[in-house]
C-alpha cells in the first residue's frame, strides 16, 4: 500500500497537481506518525497496510467534520478543499458498503458471535472491525447492531 502511495506522490509531482501532491504527502505523514509510534512500541517493521486502512479512514472522518463545520461557518470554499481531499484519500480505501450490505454484515456478526442483547455489543463491534475495515462506516453499524439487539 506504501508503494501504491509513493507512485501517485510521483505521478502528482510529474502532473504538477499541488493539490493531490499535498494530500498523499499529508496521507505519508500520517503513516510516518504511526511507524514512530509502533517503533516505540518494539515494532521496527512498520505498520501493516490493515493500519494504515485505519489512519486513512480517521483522515476521511476527519475531513467529513471540518467539511460539515466549515459549511455550517459559510466558509464554503474550505468546505470544498476538504472535500477534495477526501476524494483522493478514498482512493486508497476499499469500497464503501451500502445500508443493505452493512446491515447483512452486522447480522452476520450477532450469527456468529451468538449476540443475544445490547451487552454483546463490543463483542460484535470487534467482530466487525477486524472483517470490514476500511469498508463499513462503524458508526452506522454501531446503530445497526442496537437495532437489532433491542437497545
Amino acid at each position: 500500500m506504501r508503494d501504491e502511495i509513493n507512485t501517485h506522490v510521483k505521478q502528482a509531482m510529474r502532473d504538477k497537481d499541488k493539490d493531490r501532491l499535498t494530500t498523499l504527502r499529508l496521507i505519508n505523514a500520517a503513516i510516518k506518525d504511526r511507524d514512530i509510534a509502533a517503533r516505540s512500541e518494539g515494532n521496527f517493521d512498520g505498520v501493516s497496510d490493515d493500519e494504515i486502512l485505519q489512519v486513512l479512514t480517521k483522515m476521511v472522518k476527519q475531513r467529513n467534520e471540518s467539511a460539515k463545520i466549515y459549511e455550517e461557518g459559510g466558509r464554503l470554499e474550505l468546505a470544498e478543499k476538504e472535500r477534495g481531499e477526501i476524494g483522493v484519500i478514498e482512493q486508497f480505501l476499499p469500497k464503501q458498503m451500502n445500508d443493505d450490505e452493512l446491515r447483512a454484515a452486522v447480522q452476520k456478526a450477532i450469527g456468529d458471535t451468538g449476540a443475544e442483547s445490547i451487552r454483546d455489543m463490543g463483542r460484535v463491534m470487534g467482530t466487525l472491525k477486524g472483517a470490514y475495515a476500511g469498508q463499513m462506516d462503524f458508526g452506522k453499524a454501531g446503530g445497526v447492531v442496537k437495532e437489532l439487539l433491542g437497545s
